[in-house]
């Protein structure tokens, strides 16, 4: 029997898996993944940027989680020796209709403990020549790196540390024991202690696999992105952010230097029809029924009607993408930019038709379910990992613990 079994091989399973491991050094850890290599969906798919923390609600657990990831991700790669750069970013107004909000943002960096400065459009045609902005706010803590490679150095200290993984392994039943609980994967049954569910975009379905209700499902939204050629990289020096919309979770259209080089642009955000669709062609029944019938889905997407239009249009519309382009800099031309890969955020979705804005960790008998763990949960991974790992009860036959 092992004491823990994580579900889940993403970021925030393993992070976890590590955390338990160094809280917990005798522990017997099993961390299963239902593909064939870590960091398959939504790890291996975001932008690879170290998020600041200066978007989220002073007090949430994004904010605190967000600001002390980013410190604890930059000496992780140090440790390691693992690539990464931290590069600052930019946020501009582009309208005066913006620039209250604009202000809004840098008051909210001071909040939450950022390093950011106000800019002048002047101060940032300085750090960034070809961006077009009425004033802007520097966050100078952002920064890049490859989390593909952050999981596969992840992994390792889980296995050092004598933990189990376990992939091509999916769980297709959860039974409860007097012991704990029986994994039941298509490789056979694993009995555990205590589980965790990091299951992503399904971590919904696993918690209600364990009887579990977290009073929201996952809606799996499709982000899609154009790539800069390669000569036309120089546009970009750091990153490129235009001020979000308040009301509304993605932070719109924006450049992303990549730790490859590679400078991308957008996303728009665009509703899946499959839980794992990162084509505009992939489909699946169950998951597109599943959401249609979804009554809270039908309250989201009156609220935001006129965004979601906005944003079915720049998927569809080559031309109008490269518009929102051009407001952050006018020298983007159509032939400048290439389609690239998509990723797909698991947002989860309240009963009452809400965005849950925060992580949502839910706890069940004998195993916790983290239930919303959208960006930055890369940026944060250790800092959750962390979190969820001192939730966790010591093992009944490891009962000693310290501290990570």
């Amino acid at each position: 029997m092992y004491d823990f079994a994580i579900i889940g091989g993403g970021i925030v399973g393993l992070s976890t898996g590590m955390a338990l491991g160094r809280r917990y050094p005798n522990a017997r850890i099993l961390v299963l993944e239902k593909e064939s290599q870590w960091a398959f969906h939504q790890t291996g798919n975001n932008s690879g940027v170290i998020h600041s923390g200066i978007y989220y609600k002073p007090g949430s657990f994004k904010a605190k989680f967000c600001r002390d990831g980013c410190r604890s991700m930059v000496e992780f790669c140090q440790e390691h020796s693992l690539p990464y750069e931290v590069c600052g970013k930019v946020i501009v107004a582009t309208e005066e209709k913006e620039l209250p909000l604009l202000e809004n943002l840098y008051q909210r960096g001071l909040q939450n403990g950022i390093e950011v400065a106000r800019m002048t459009a002047a101060e940032v045609k300085d750090v960034e020549p070809y961006v077009n902005c009425l004033a802007g706010v520097r966050v100078f803590s952002t920064g890049i790196a490859d989390y593909k490679q952050v999981c596969t150095k992840y992994a390792e200290l889980i296995r050092l540390q004598g933990g189990d993984l376990r992939l091509n392994t999916k769980v297709l039943k959860i039974v409860d024991t007097p012991q704990g609980k029986v994994l039941e994967t298509n490789q056979g049954a694993f009995e555990a202690q205590f589980v965790i569910n990091c299951a992503g975009l399904y971590s919904d379905r696993v918690a209600k696999m364990n009887g579990v209700n977290p009073q929201a499902k996952i809606v799996p939204f499709r982000g899609e992105y154009y790539e800069l050629v390669p000569e036309k990289r120089y546009l970009v020096n750091t990153l490129i952010y235009p001020v979000p919309n308040p009301a509304f979770p993605f932070l719109g259209v924006h450049f992303t230097k990549m730790i490859d080089g590679s400078v991308h642009a957008g996303p728009n955000a665009v509703l899946s029809l499959k839980r794992e669709g990162y084509k505009k062609t992939d489909f699946n029944l169950r998951d597109f029924v599943e959401v249609m019938t979804y009554p809270a889905f039908w309250k989201l997407a009156s609220k935001y009607a006129d965004e979601g239009i906005k944003e079915m249009v720049r998927s569809i519309s080559k031309a109008v993408f490269v518009r929102s382009l051009q407001r952050l800099i006018p020298d983007v031309q159509m032939e400048d930019v290439i389609p690239t890969h998509a990723g797909v955020r698991a947002q989860a979705l309240m009963d009452n038709g809400s965005l849950v804005d925060d992580f949502l960790i839910v706890k069940g008998d004998r195993s916790i379910h983290v239930c919303n763990a959208p960006s930055p949960a890369a940026t944060s991974s250790i800092e959750i990992g962390k979190a969820i790992a001192a939730q966790v009860p010591a093992p009944t036959t490891h009962p000693i613990a310290i501290s990570a």
